[in-house]
């Protein structure tokens, strides 16, 4: 098949920008052309502040270099992955004015929620949730500002009224069925949305001698959970988990984790330290899509402990792939901590269990053939 993949990238490189990575590697591995077309939200300091609220409702040079690409590599379908706020919805018009069927991968909850996690002030928050976002202005939900709330709450009440996003996408792909149950609640066709996982590539079998110890990857910021991370940690005299990450949080890692908050890494030492770990710690305290940390530690054989909360609770067997703590919930975080110190075989276990789980439903092989199976679905539907 011929693919052409758009995606604007953050400026602080996250979990989407690796999936595209992996997506566009692991089609052309399997015989797909894929063509990328890539925006990168380092532009937006280029411009005005008016001009990017502009882009963010509707971009023209989106509009044109897609037309432009679509007529010289003539792709089968177009994959959409994050469009804030370069590329924009009017990304989807120029490809339905050439007839070539649009699957957009919903990441976040951006359609649903300006903030796109559905948190506010620490707490989940689905007051947009189907309706008109006016309330994320009001709260200053996105970047913190009135206006930059403005412009994506205008973007989505436009686009809403437009019909773009119940007309002009063939399919959606939600990472789960606790997202997919949240975006039917939002509005969006339930007989267009697709459920597809992440995944990463490890064909090495794990070993699971000699691991010890807990490891705790991602952004140090209050959504993910590292505020109760660190609580838990000053509760016991021991905790022996391990820091990986930088962000908001990082001075207070510092004294808390001591030499066990090792900053940033390249993935290569990541994912060996997470071969060697005993459990992964997802503190979320918002609702998470599907972090590659949790894939990436399944694949590794390493159990996860969680927050029950959202799609988390879903994708962990609490006592089969790992634990489940009461989100927000240090003592109990802690205490599933200090369960899981005390008792290595189960441990092991359970991430024997989380690696025949990566490998029923989360390699590349089986992706690929999923992938394929919803472009196919998207071609029918818009033909």
């Amino acid at each position: 098949m011929r693919v052409l993949m758009v995606h604007n990238a953050y400026q602080q490189r996250g979990g989407e920008d690796s999936v595209v990575e992996s997506e566009v590697a692991l089609l052309r591995e399997h015989g797909h052309e894929v063509a990328l077309h890539l925006r990168h939200n380092d532009d937006v300091n280029k411009v005005s502040r008016l001009n990017v609220a502009a882009q963010t409702l509707w971009s023209t040079q989106t509009t044109r270099e897609i037309k432009a690409l679509i007529e010289k590599f003539r792709p089968d379908v177009m994959h959409v992955h994050n469009t804030l706020p370069l590329v924009s919805p009017s990304v989807y018009w120029a490809a339905n004015s050439l007839g070539v069927p649009v699957v957009q991968t919903l990441h976040n909850f951006r359609l649903m929620c300006p903030q796109a996690i559905f948190l506010r002030e620490g707490k989940v928050c689905e007051d947009c949730l189907g309706k008109l976002p006016w309330r994320a202005v009001q709260h200053r939900c996105y970047r913190g500002s009135v206006v930059q709330s403005g412009a994506v709450a205008v973007m989505l009440s436009a686009h809403r009224a437009l019909g773009t996003f119940q007309n002009k996408v063939s399919r959606y792909i939600a990472l789960n069925q606790f997202c997919k149950d949240k975006f039917v609640a939002g509005g969006l066709p339930a007989e267009r949305i697709s459920i597809k996982p992440n995944f990463v590539s490890w064909p090495a079998q794990p070993e699971w001698g000699g691991r010890s110890g807990g490891l705790f990857v991602g952004r140090l910021s209050e959504e993910k959970g590292i505020a109760v991370m660190l609580a838990a940690m000053r509760l016991m005299p021991a905790p022996g988990v391990e820091i990986i990450g930088g962000g908001a949080f990082e001075a207070e890692a510092k004294a808390v984790a001591g030499a066990g908050y090792l900053g940033f890494l390249p993935l290569q030492d990541i994912m060996a330290r997470m071969a060697s770990a005993a459990f992964l710690v997802l503190p979320s305290v918002c609702y998470e899509g599907f972090p590659r940390t949790l894939v990436e530690a399944y694949a590794s054989g390493t159990p996860v402990i969680a927050s029950r909360l959202g799609s988390m609770a879903e994708l962990v067997a609490d006592g089969r792939t790992g634990l489940l703590f009461n989100p927000g919930d240090a003592e109990d975080l802690a205490a599933k901590i200090e369960w899981a110190q005390s008792h290595p075989q189960e441990m092991i276990r359970m991430g024997q269990a989380a690696r025949q789980e990566y490998e029923a439903r989360y390699t590349p092989e089986r992706n690929c053939a999923e992938l394929i199976e919803i472009y196919r679905a998207a071609m029918a539907q818009s033909g």
